[in-house]
């Protein structure tokens, strides 16, 4: 485990927690409120990265507003002895946009994959979801897709501002 952050990754990860500033270039503004170079704002960003700090620094488009209003939680129950090879490959497909592995709660949900699928319709979904069925073959048992009635706020981790 590394070392604690220290004052100035502190600052800069509660600068940024929220996202990125919307400007043509944000790592300029972060270094100006920060007090620091904008070199120095994307070497200690890297190096929160490579120590797994902070997992990434992308963009989180709202896919609502894109037109992609059918979200599908496709859940699957696959034979545990391909679950890492098979959601590896399900995870990399084009139309999933976060794939992951979660324990069964037997005997009511036999489910031990997740993928997300967005699409401008239901039927889009359920295609693409058939076409992991294809994929995932006789090593599925069963599948179910579970889709969102209702837009969420998702937030991760908020450090607070003071010392």
């Amino acid at each position: 485990m590394s070392a604690a952050p220290d004052e100035l990754d502190r600052r800069l990860i509660i600068a940024t927690q929220a996202g990125l500033p919307l400007v043509p270039r944000p790592y300029d503004l972060l270094a100006e409120q920060l007090g620091v170079g904008a070199d120095v704002v994307k070497a200690r960003l890297a190096a929160m990265l490579e120590s797994g700090r902070i997992r990434r620094i992308g963009a989180v488009p709202n896919h609502y507003a894109l037109g992609y209003t059918a979200n599908g939680m496709s859940v699957w129950d696959v034979d545990d002895a391909r679950i890492a090879e098979l959601g590896e490959t399900v995870g990399r497909l084009d139309f999933v946009t976060h794939c992951y592995e979660r324990p069964r709660a037997l005997p009511d949900w036999p489910y031990n994959l997740f993928a997300m699928v967005h699409g401008h319709d239901r039927a889009t979904v359920l295609a693409r979801i058939d076409e992991i069925a294809a994929l995932l073959g006789t090593a599925c048992r069963s599948h179910d897709v579970l889709f969102s009635t209702a837009i969420l706020k998702k937030t991760g981790l908020r450090i607070g501002g003071e010392g």
